[in-house]
């Protein structure tokens, strides 16, 4: 399916702005991106979308199920493809490098802690914060928790 059909069938135009941010998003090497990070790709290409344009979109995306948002540390909102496949994230606190992983152990402990307490599971988060093993082999885990 082309993009122009998908927005179609999430009930969206296939505005220029649009296509050109669900463009990016495919094209990218780093799967997280934040507005800001659009914006300046924007740039790079010479398109003229400003930056409440790539907010209201990347909003409309989320909203539409197009991209899924998450908040690491600092409290910046990333934006990533929904691809339908529940991940978590590692991330480094030293240079902010992100690692998606699954675990069937942990998602199986997440379930049984959420039954046990009488839980009904909608959604849930894991964010580990460590240094990556480039940091560390830059000297950057002084103070690392084992």
């Amino acid at each position: 399916m082309n993009d122009q059909n998908e927005l179609k069938n999430m009930g969206l135009k296939a505005t220029f702005p649009r296509l050109k941010i669900l463009d990016i998003f495919r094209r990218a090497d780093q799967r997280h991106q934040s507005a800001e990070d659009i914006y300046r790709t924007l740039i790079a290409e010479d398109v003229d979308i400003g930056l409440a344009t790539v907010y209201r979109v990347l909003t409309q995306f989320e909203q539409a199920g197009i991209l899924v948002r998450s908040q690491f540390d600092g409290g910046k909102a990333v934006f990533e493809l929904n691809d339908g496949d529940h991940h978590d994230h590692l991330i480094c606190t030293n240079c902010g490098k992100v690692v998606e992983f699954t675990d069937a152990e942990i998602e199986k402990r997440q379930h049984k802690v959420a039954k046990d307490k009488n839980f009904i599971l909608e959604s849930h988060t894991m964010m580990l914060y460590g240094i990556c093993p480039e940091c560390q082999a830059k000297g950057h885990n002084k103070g690392a928790a084992a």
